[in-house]
């Protein structure tokens, strides 16, 4: 399996869509919890492709920093 670049990389091989399980090993949470937070409508914003979920990189990032937990 391949990685994903870091939080706001400019790197040019970083792609702009990313699968649920991309989002989740960066975010550090099981995919059934992005399918959880999607039912919910509290998770990142997710776009589906054809039959495919993905997300963009750019929205997990605003997502994440409109969530993060500042007392952990």
């Amino acid at each position: 399996m391949t990685r994903t670049a870091p939080r706001n990389s400019a790197s040019p091989d970083r792609r702009a869509l990313a699968s649920p399980q991309e989002v989740a090993d960066y975010l550090g949470v099981p995919v059934p919890t992005l399918y959880q937070w999607k039912y919910r409508g509290i998770g990142p914003q997710v776009h589906k492709v054809g039959k495919h979920l993905r997300y963009r990189w750019t929205e997990v990032d605003a997502w994440l920093d409109r969530n993060v937990d500042l007392a952990a």
